[in-house]
């Protein structure tokens, strides 16, 4: 999923305004993501004591509450309409890897879940993202499982090197045109804090890349897939609804859902293919 143009440009006060509404009408309600209206935004800045006079003037909503509520509609909608469809249990990842696998003589790594047991198995989201990189990357190197930290330099000498490390980059961790990491969460039977760290960890990437273009002038692009329906849509709506607006805050190029990685990554590995030709010439 590309982020809604409209709201890509909007300002960091955009977005504390976003944030502290959030959390006092809240992200869902009956299974539903909300969509706060400008009374409940006046409501909310009040409870918490902030000024709301940018909200409303002379009885009317002004344009920044107007923007707001319709971010807010927008939320609610493709979070409901477009993603919540594309979420997978264990069996339909199966099934779709096993579809996809035998489409392809892959030579990709595999991984496996950290489960044990019963539900010890292929990760199977994981072996997707690896499946479609490999299937358009025309042979280019890459790093399906980086063991190191991504590190960008200048004349080969480091210029930064990231916190934590990723779950691929392409075509290395040195440079790369792109990275990207990996919340698979099938058999999670509570929204626990490993789940709400990893999507801080994003946050945190994605600020230091956003660093490195504005400071540098350099550009990586930065990915996150995630998958796991009872996880993300039945337990986790609040973090979808928190992985939307780190997408819109320019915090993250593209968020892909469940059966998106299929979709999506010919695309998007095309245009990485394209820029490695470009830095080669």
């Amino acid at each position: 999923m590309k982020p809604n143009e409209k709201f890509l440009k909007k300002p960091k006060s955009f977005w504390a305004s976003v944030r502290s509404i959030s959390q006092v009408v809240g992200y869902s309600k009956d299974q539903k993501v909300i969509a706060a209206k400008a009374r409940q935004m006046v409501a909310a800045f009040r409870k918490l004591k902030l000024g709301g006079d940018h909200l409303t003037s002379g009885g009317s909503m002004t344009e920044f509450a107007q923007d707001l509520e319709e971010y807010f509609e927008e939320r609610a909608h493709v979070l409901s309409d477009a993603v919540e469809p594309k979420l997978m249990n264990a069996a339909q990842a199966e099934s779709l890897f096993d579809v996809t696998w035998r489409q392809f003589d892959h030579k990709c790594p595999v991984p496996m879940n950290k489960q044990k047991g019963e539900k010890r198995a292929k990760a199977f989201f994981s072996a997707l993202v690896n499946i479609m990189v490999e299937r358009h990357a025309q042979g280019l190197p890459c790093d399906y499982d980086p063991r190191r930290m991504t590190t960008i330099t200048r004349s080969r000498a480091p210029l930064r090197t990231m916190s934590r490390r990723v779950d691929g980059a392409f075509p290395s961790t040195v440079n790369p045109i792109a990275i990207w990491e990996i919340k698979e969460y099938y058999y999670t039977t509570t929204f626990g804090s490993r789940i709400a760290d990893g999507v801080y960890e994003t946050l945190l990437d994605g600020m230091e890349i956003e660093e490195l273009r504005e400071h540098e002038d350099i550009s990586v692009k930065h990915y996150l897939m995630v998958d796991g329906y009872r996880t993300w849509w039945e337990d986790g709506k609040s973090y979808l609804c928190r992985l939307f607006d780190m997408l819109h805050m320019g915090y993250v190029d593209e968020v892909l859902f469940g059966r998106e990685v299929v979709e999506e990554m010919p695309r998007i590995v095309g245009e990485w293919v394209a820029t490695y030709g470009l830095r080669s010439h």
